[in-house]
């Protein structure tokens, strides 16, 4: 499975449960920077308990790994569950987003970017997606972060509000 077909069929799951959500982290930074590999996919969504039964349903068990407890669980304690794609060996982190107001902002924020022929998904916006990479950096001093900030600066650059 290639990640744009991946990336389309969690954009439709989301949407015909009403499910918000937006792409982030790396996968994000490589869409508004310099492209690089990876084979994870960071997901935010928001938290819909009433919904994770027919999100499990939504990817067959016969091609994706997706285990309703972890779902449920990462819905009650804001946290994360993963979808694994074991034939490709993609894996999506779904990141349950806490009701606040900056989530609440980012969630706002998120741009439908192509990622297929007639497929939109959404993104964060490149300013909320550097903006969680120097958190990330600030926590981790990993800097593979900062190097994905320069990424997005160099490429976007006049359409970064810096504001």
């Amino acid at each position: 499975m290639e990640p744009g077909v991946l990336l389309a069929a969690i954009a439709s799951a989301c949407e015909r449960l009403g499910i918000r959500y937006f792409v982030t982290g790396f996968t994000a930074t490589i869409v508004y920077g310099e492209p690089r590999f990876t084979n994870g996919i960071d997901t935010v969504i928001e938290r819909r308990a009433s919904q994770a039964k027919a999100l499990c349903e939504m990817f067959s068990s016969d091609e994706f790994y997706l285990s309703e407890t972890a779902v449920l669980s990462a819905i009650k304690h804001h946290s994360q569950f993963n979808l694994i794609h074991p034939a490709s060996g993609l894996k999506v982190d779904f990141m349950v987003a806490a009701d606040t107001d900056f989530n609440r902002s980012r969630m706002s924020r998120a741009r439908d970017l192509p990622v297929l022929e007639g497929r939109t998904v959404k993104f964060a916006s490149p300013e909320d997606a550097i903006l969680m990479k120097l958190k990330y950096y600030q926590e981790g001093q990993s800097q593979k972060h900062l190097r994905d900030v320069r990424s997005v600066l160099k490429i976007q650059n006049e359409r970064i509000d810096f504001e």
